[in-house]
């Protein structure tokens, strides 16, 4: 079985967010097209407490893009983004969310951050993604969503350490590029451990030959 992943296509990572990815509202129309051609379709949710360590207004003195130490792992600083039940935190509105079977939060133990949409940054817990994708008998998942250097890239890697076999769907996803180069070296990252790279028009026409 196949599963498409919408990786935070979130409000706070479009244009006019709080920590906004260039052209990130472009992959909504993407996201509903490619719905309608997968049985099963997941989404994670960033959903940050407000007093959650990530946050540069959190710490004294501290600006987004610094790295702190947060409990042992390194922390880049973030502005205030995706606050539990804010505005900034809700799924894009033209986003066909009727169309997703289970959403799974992240990001909400204030003492570390979640980029992946299946494990905490160290890795310590899990938010149940894996196990349900296991049960669902899924061997393949198809990751797209915001934003392609960071959250997408972590959930295309664990993907693939827990054995399934993924796709990064290219034009499904934009990044932050911190530093110029970022997106190029996160894809080159994910394809040298093993994710495969297709576009969205792909997987659309193998399924109108279907």
């Amino acid at each position: 079985m196949k599963a498409l992943i919408l990786v935070d296509i979130q409000n706070d990572f479009c244009p006019l967010g709080a920590l906004p990815v260039e052209e990130g509202n472009q992959v909504v129309p993407i996201a509903n097209k490619l719905m309608e051609v997968f049985d099963l379709v997941v989404a994670t949710q960033d959903w940050h407490p407000a007093n959650h360590g990530s946050f540069a207004a959190n710490h004294p003195w501290r600006k987004p893009g610094q790295v702190i130490d947060l409990n042992g792992l390194q922390q880049i600083l973030w502005p205030i983004h995706c606050v539990q039940e804010s505005f900034g935190a809700e799924f894009v509105q033209e986003l066909n969310i009727a169309k997703v079977s289970k959403i799974f939060p992240k990001g909400t133990d204030p003492e570390v951050d979640s980029y992946s949409g299946f494990f905490d940054n160290g890795h310590r817990k899990a938010t149940g993604l894996g196990d349900f994708l296991k049960e669902k008998e899924v061997k393949e998942v198809f990751i797209m969503g915001l934003a392609a250097d960071y959250c997408v890239k972590f959930t295309v890697l664990d993907a693939i350490e827990l054995g399934f076999e993924a796709y990064l769907i290219v034009d499904g996803t934009r990044g932050v590029n911190l530093n110029a180069g970022d997106v190029e070296k996160a894809i080159a990252e994910m394809q040298e451990k093993g994710a495969h790279l297709v576009q969205s028009a792909e997987l659309l026409q193998q399924n109108a030959k279907n």
